[in-house]
């Protein structure tokens, strides 16, 4: 897969995290990936149309998850993963992908994105391609999001 074509969503993810309250933001591994990641507990999957087709999906534990969600609400705590903090996930996810999708249009590729699917536990694997796909851990004060990226 083209950088070009990964280098949006690492930007993306650079310029909205600190937006929504977060201070550390860091690259970790990249890795190359066949057809479908475990789940670490909560995946948000969208979908990518037009020019590029494919799918991202934004994986992280379940601590990871109620950690932004509660970042994003001002530090309100959050102890379960309730339908306020799967909708600040959802719209982290949408945040991210918008961002990056713009950040397409500027490399002169246009792209539409649907709306985030969630999934919610462990023990299963959700299938991010056909082939293979790129695995990029982002670490945002100090808990790990993976965002996984896979486009034709």
């Amino acid at each position: 897969m083209d950088v070009k074509l990964i280098n949006p969503f690492i930007d993306a993810f650079m310029t909205i995290m600190p937006q929504v309250g977060f201070q550390n933001i860091a690259r970790g591994k990249v890795a190359l990936k066949e057809k479908a990641a475990d789940s670490l507990g909560v995946t948000a999957l969208v979908g990518l149309t037009k020019e590029i087709r494919g799918n991202v999906a934004y994986n992280m534990s379940d601590e990871t998850a109620r950690f932004i969600a509660s970042t994003m609400m001002c530090g309100m705590p959050v102890a379960a993963f309730d339908e306020m903090a799967q909708s600040a996930i959802s719209e982290l996810s949408n945040m991210l992908t918008a961002n990056a999708a713009t950040n397409l249009t500027a490399l002169g590729i246009e792209v539409d994105i649907s709306t985030p699917s969630l999934t919610i536990g462990d023990g299963f694997t959700v299938k991010i391609s056909d082939a293979q796909y790129v695995a990029i851990e982002m670490i945002a004060d100090g808990h790990i999001l993976e965002i996984n990226i896979a486009l034709k």
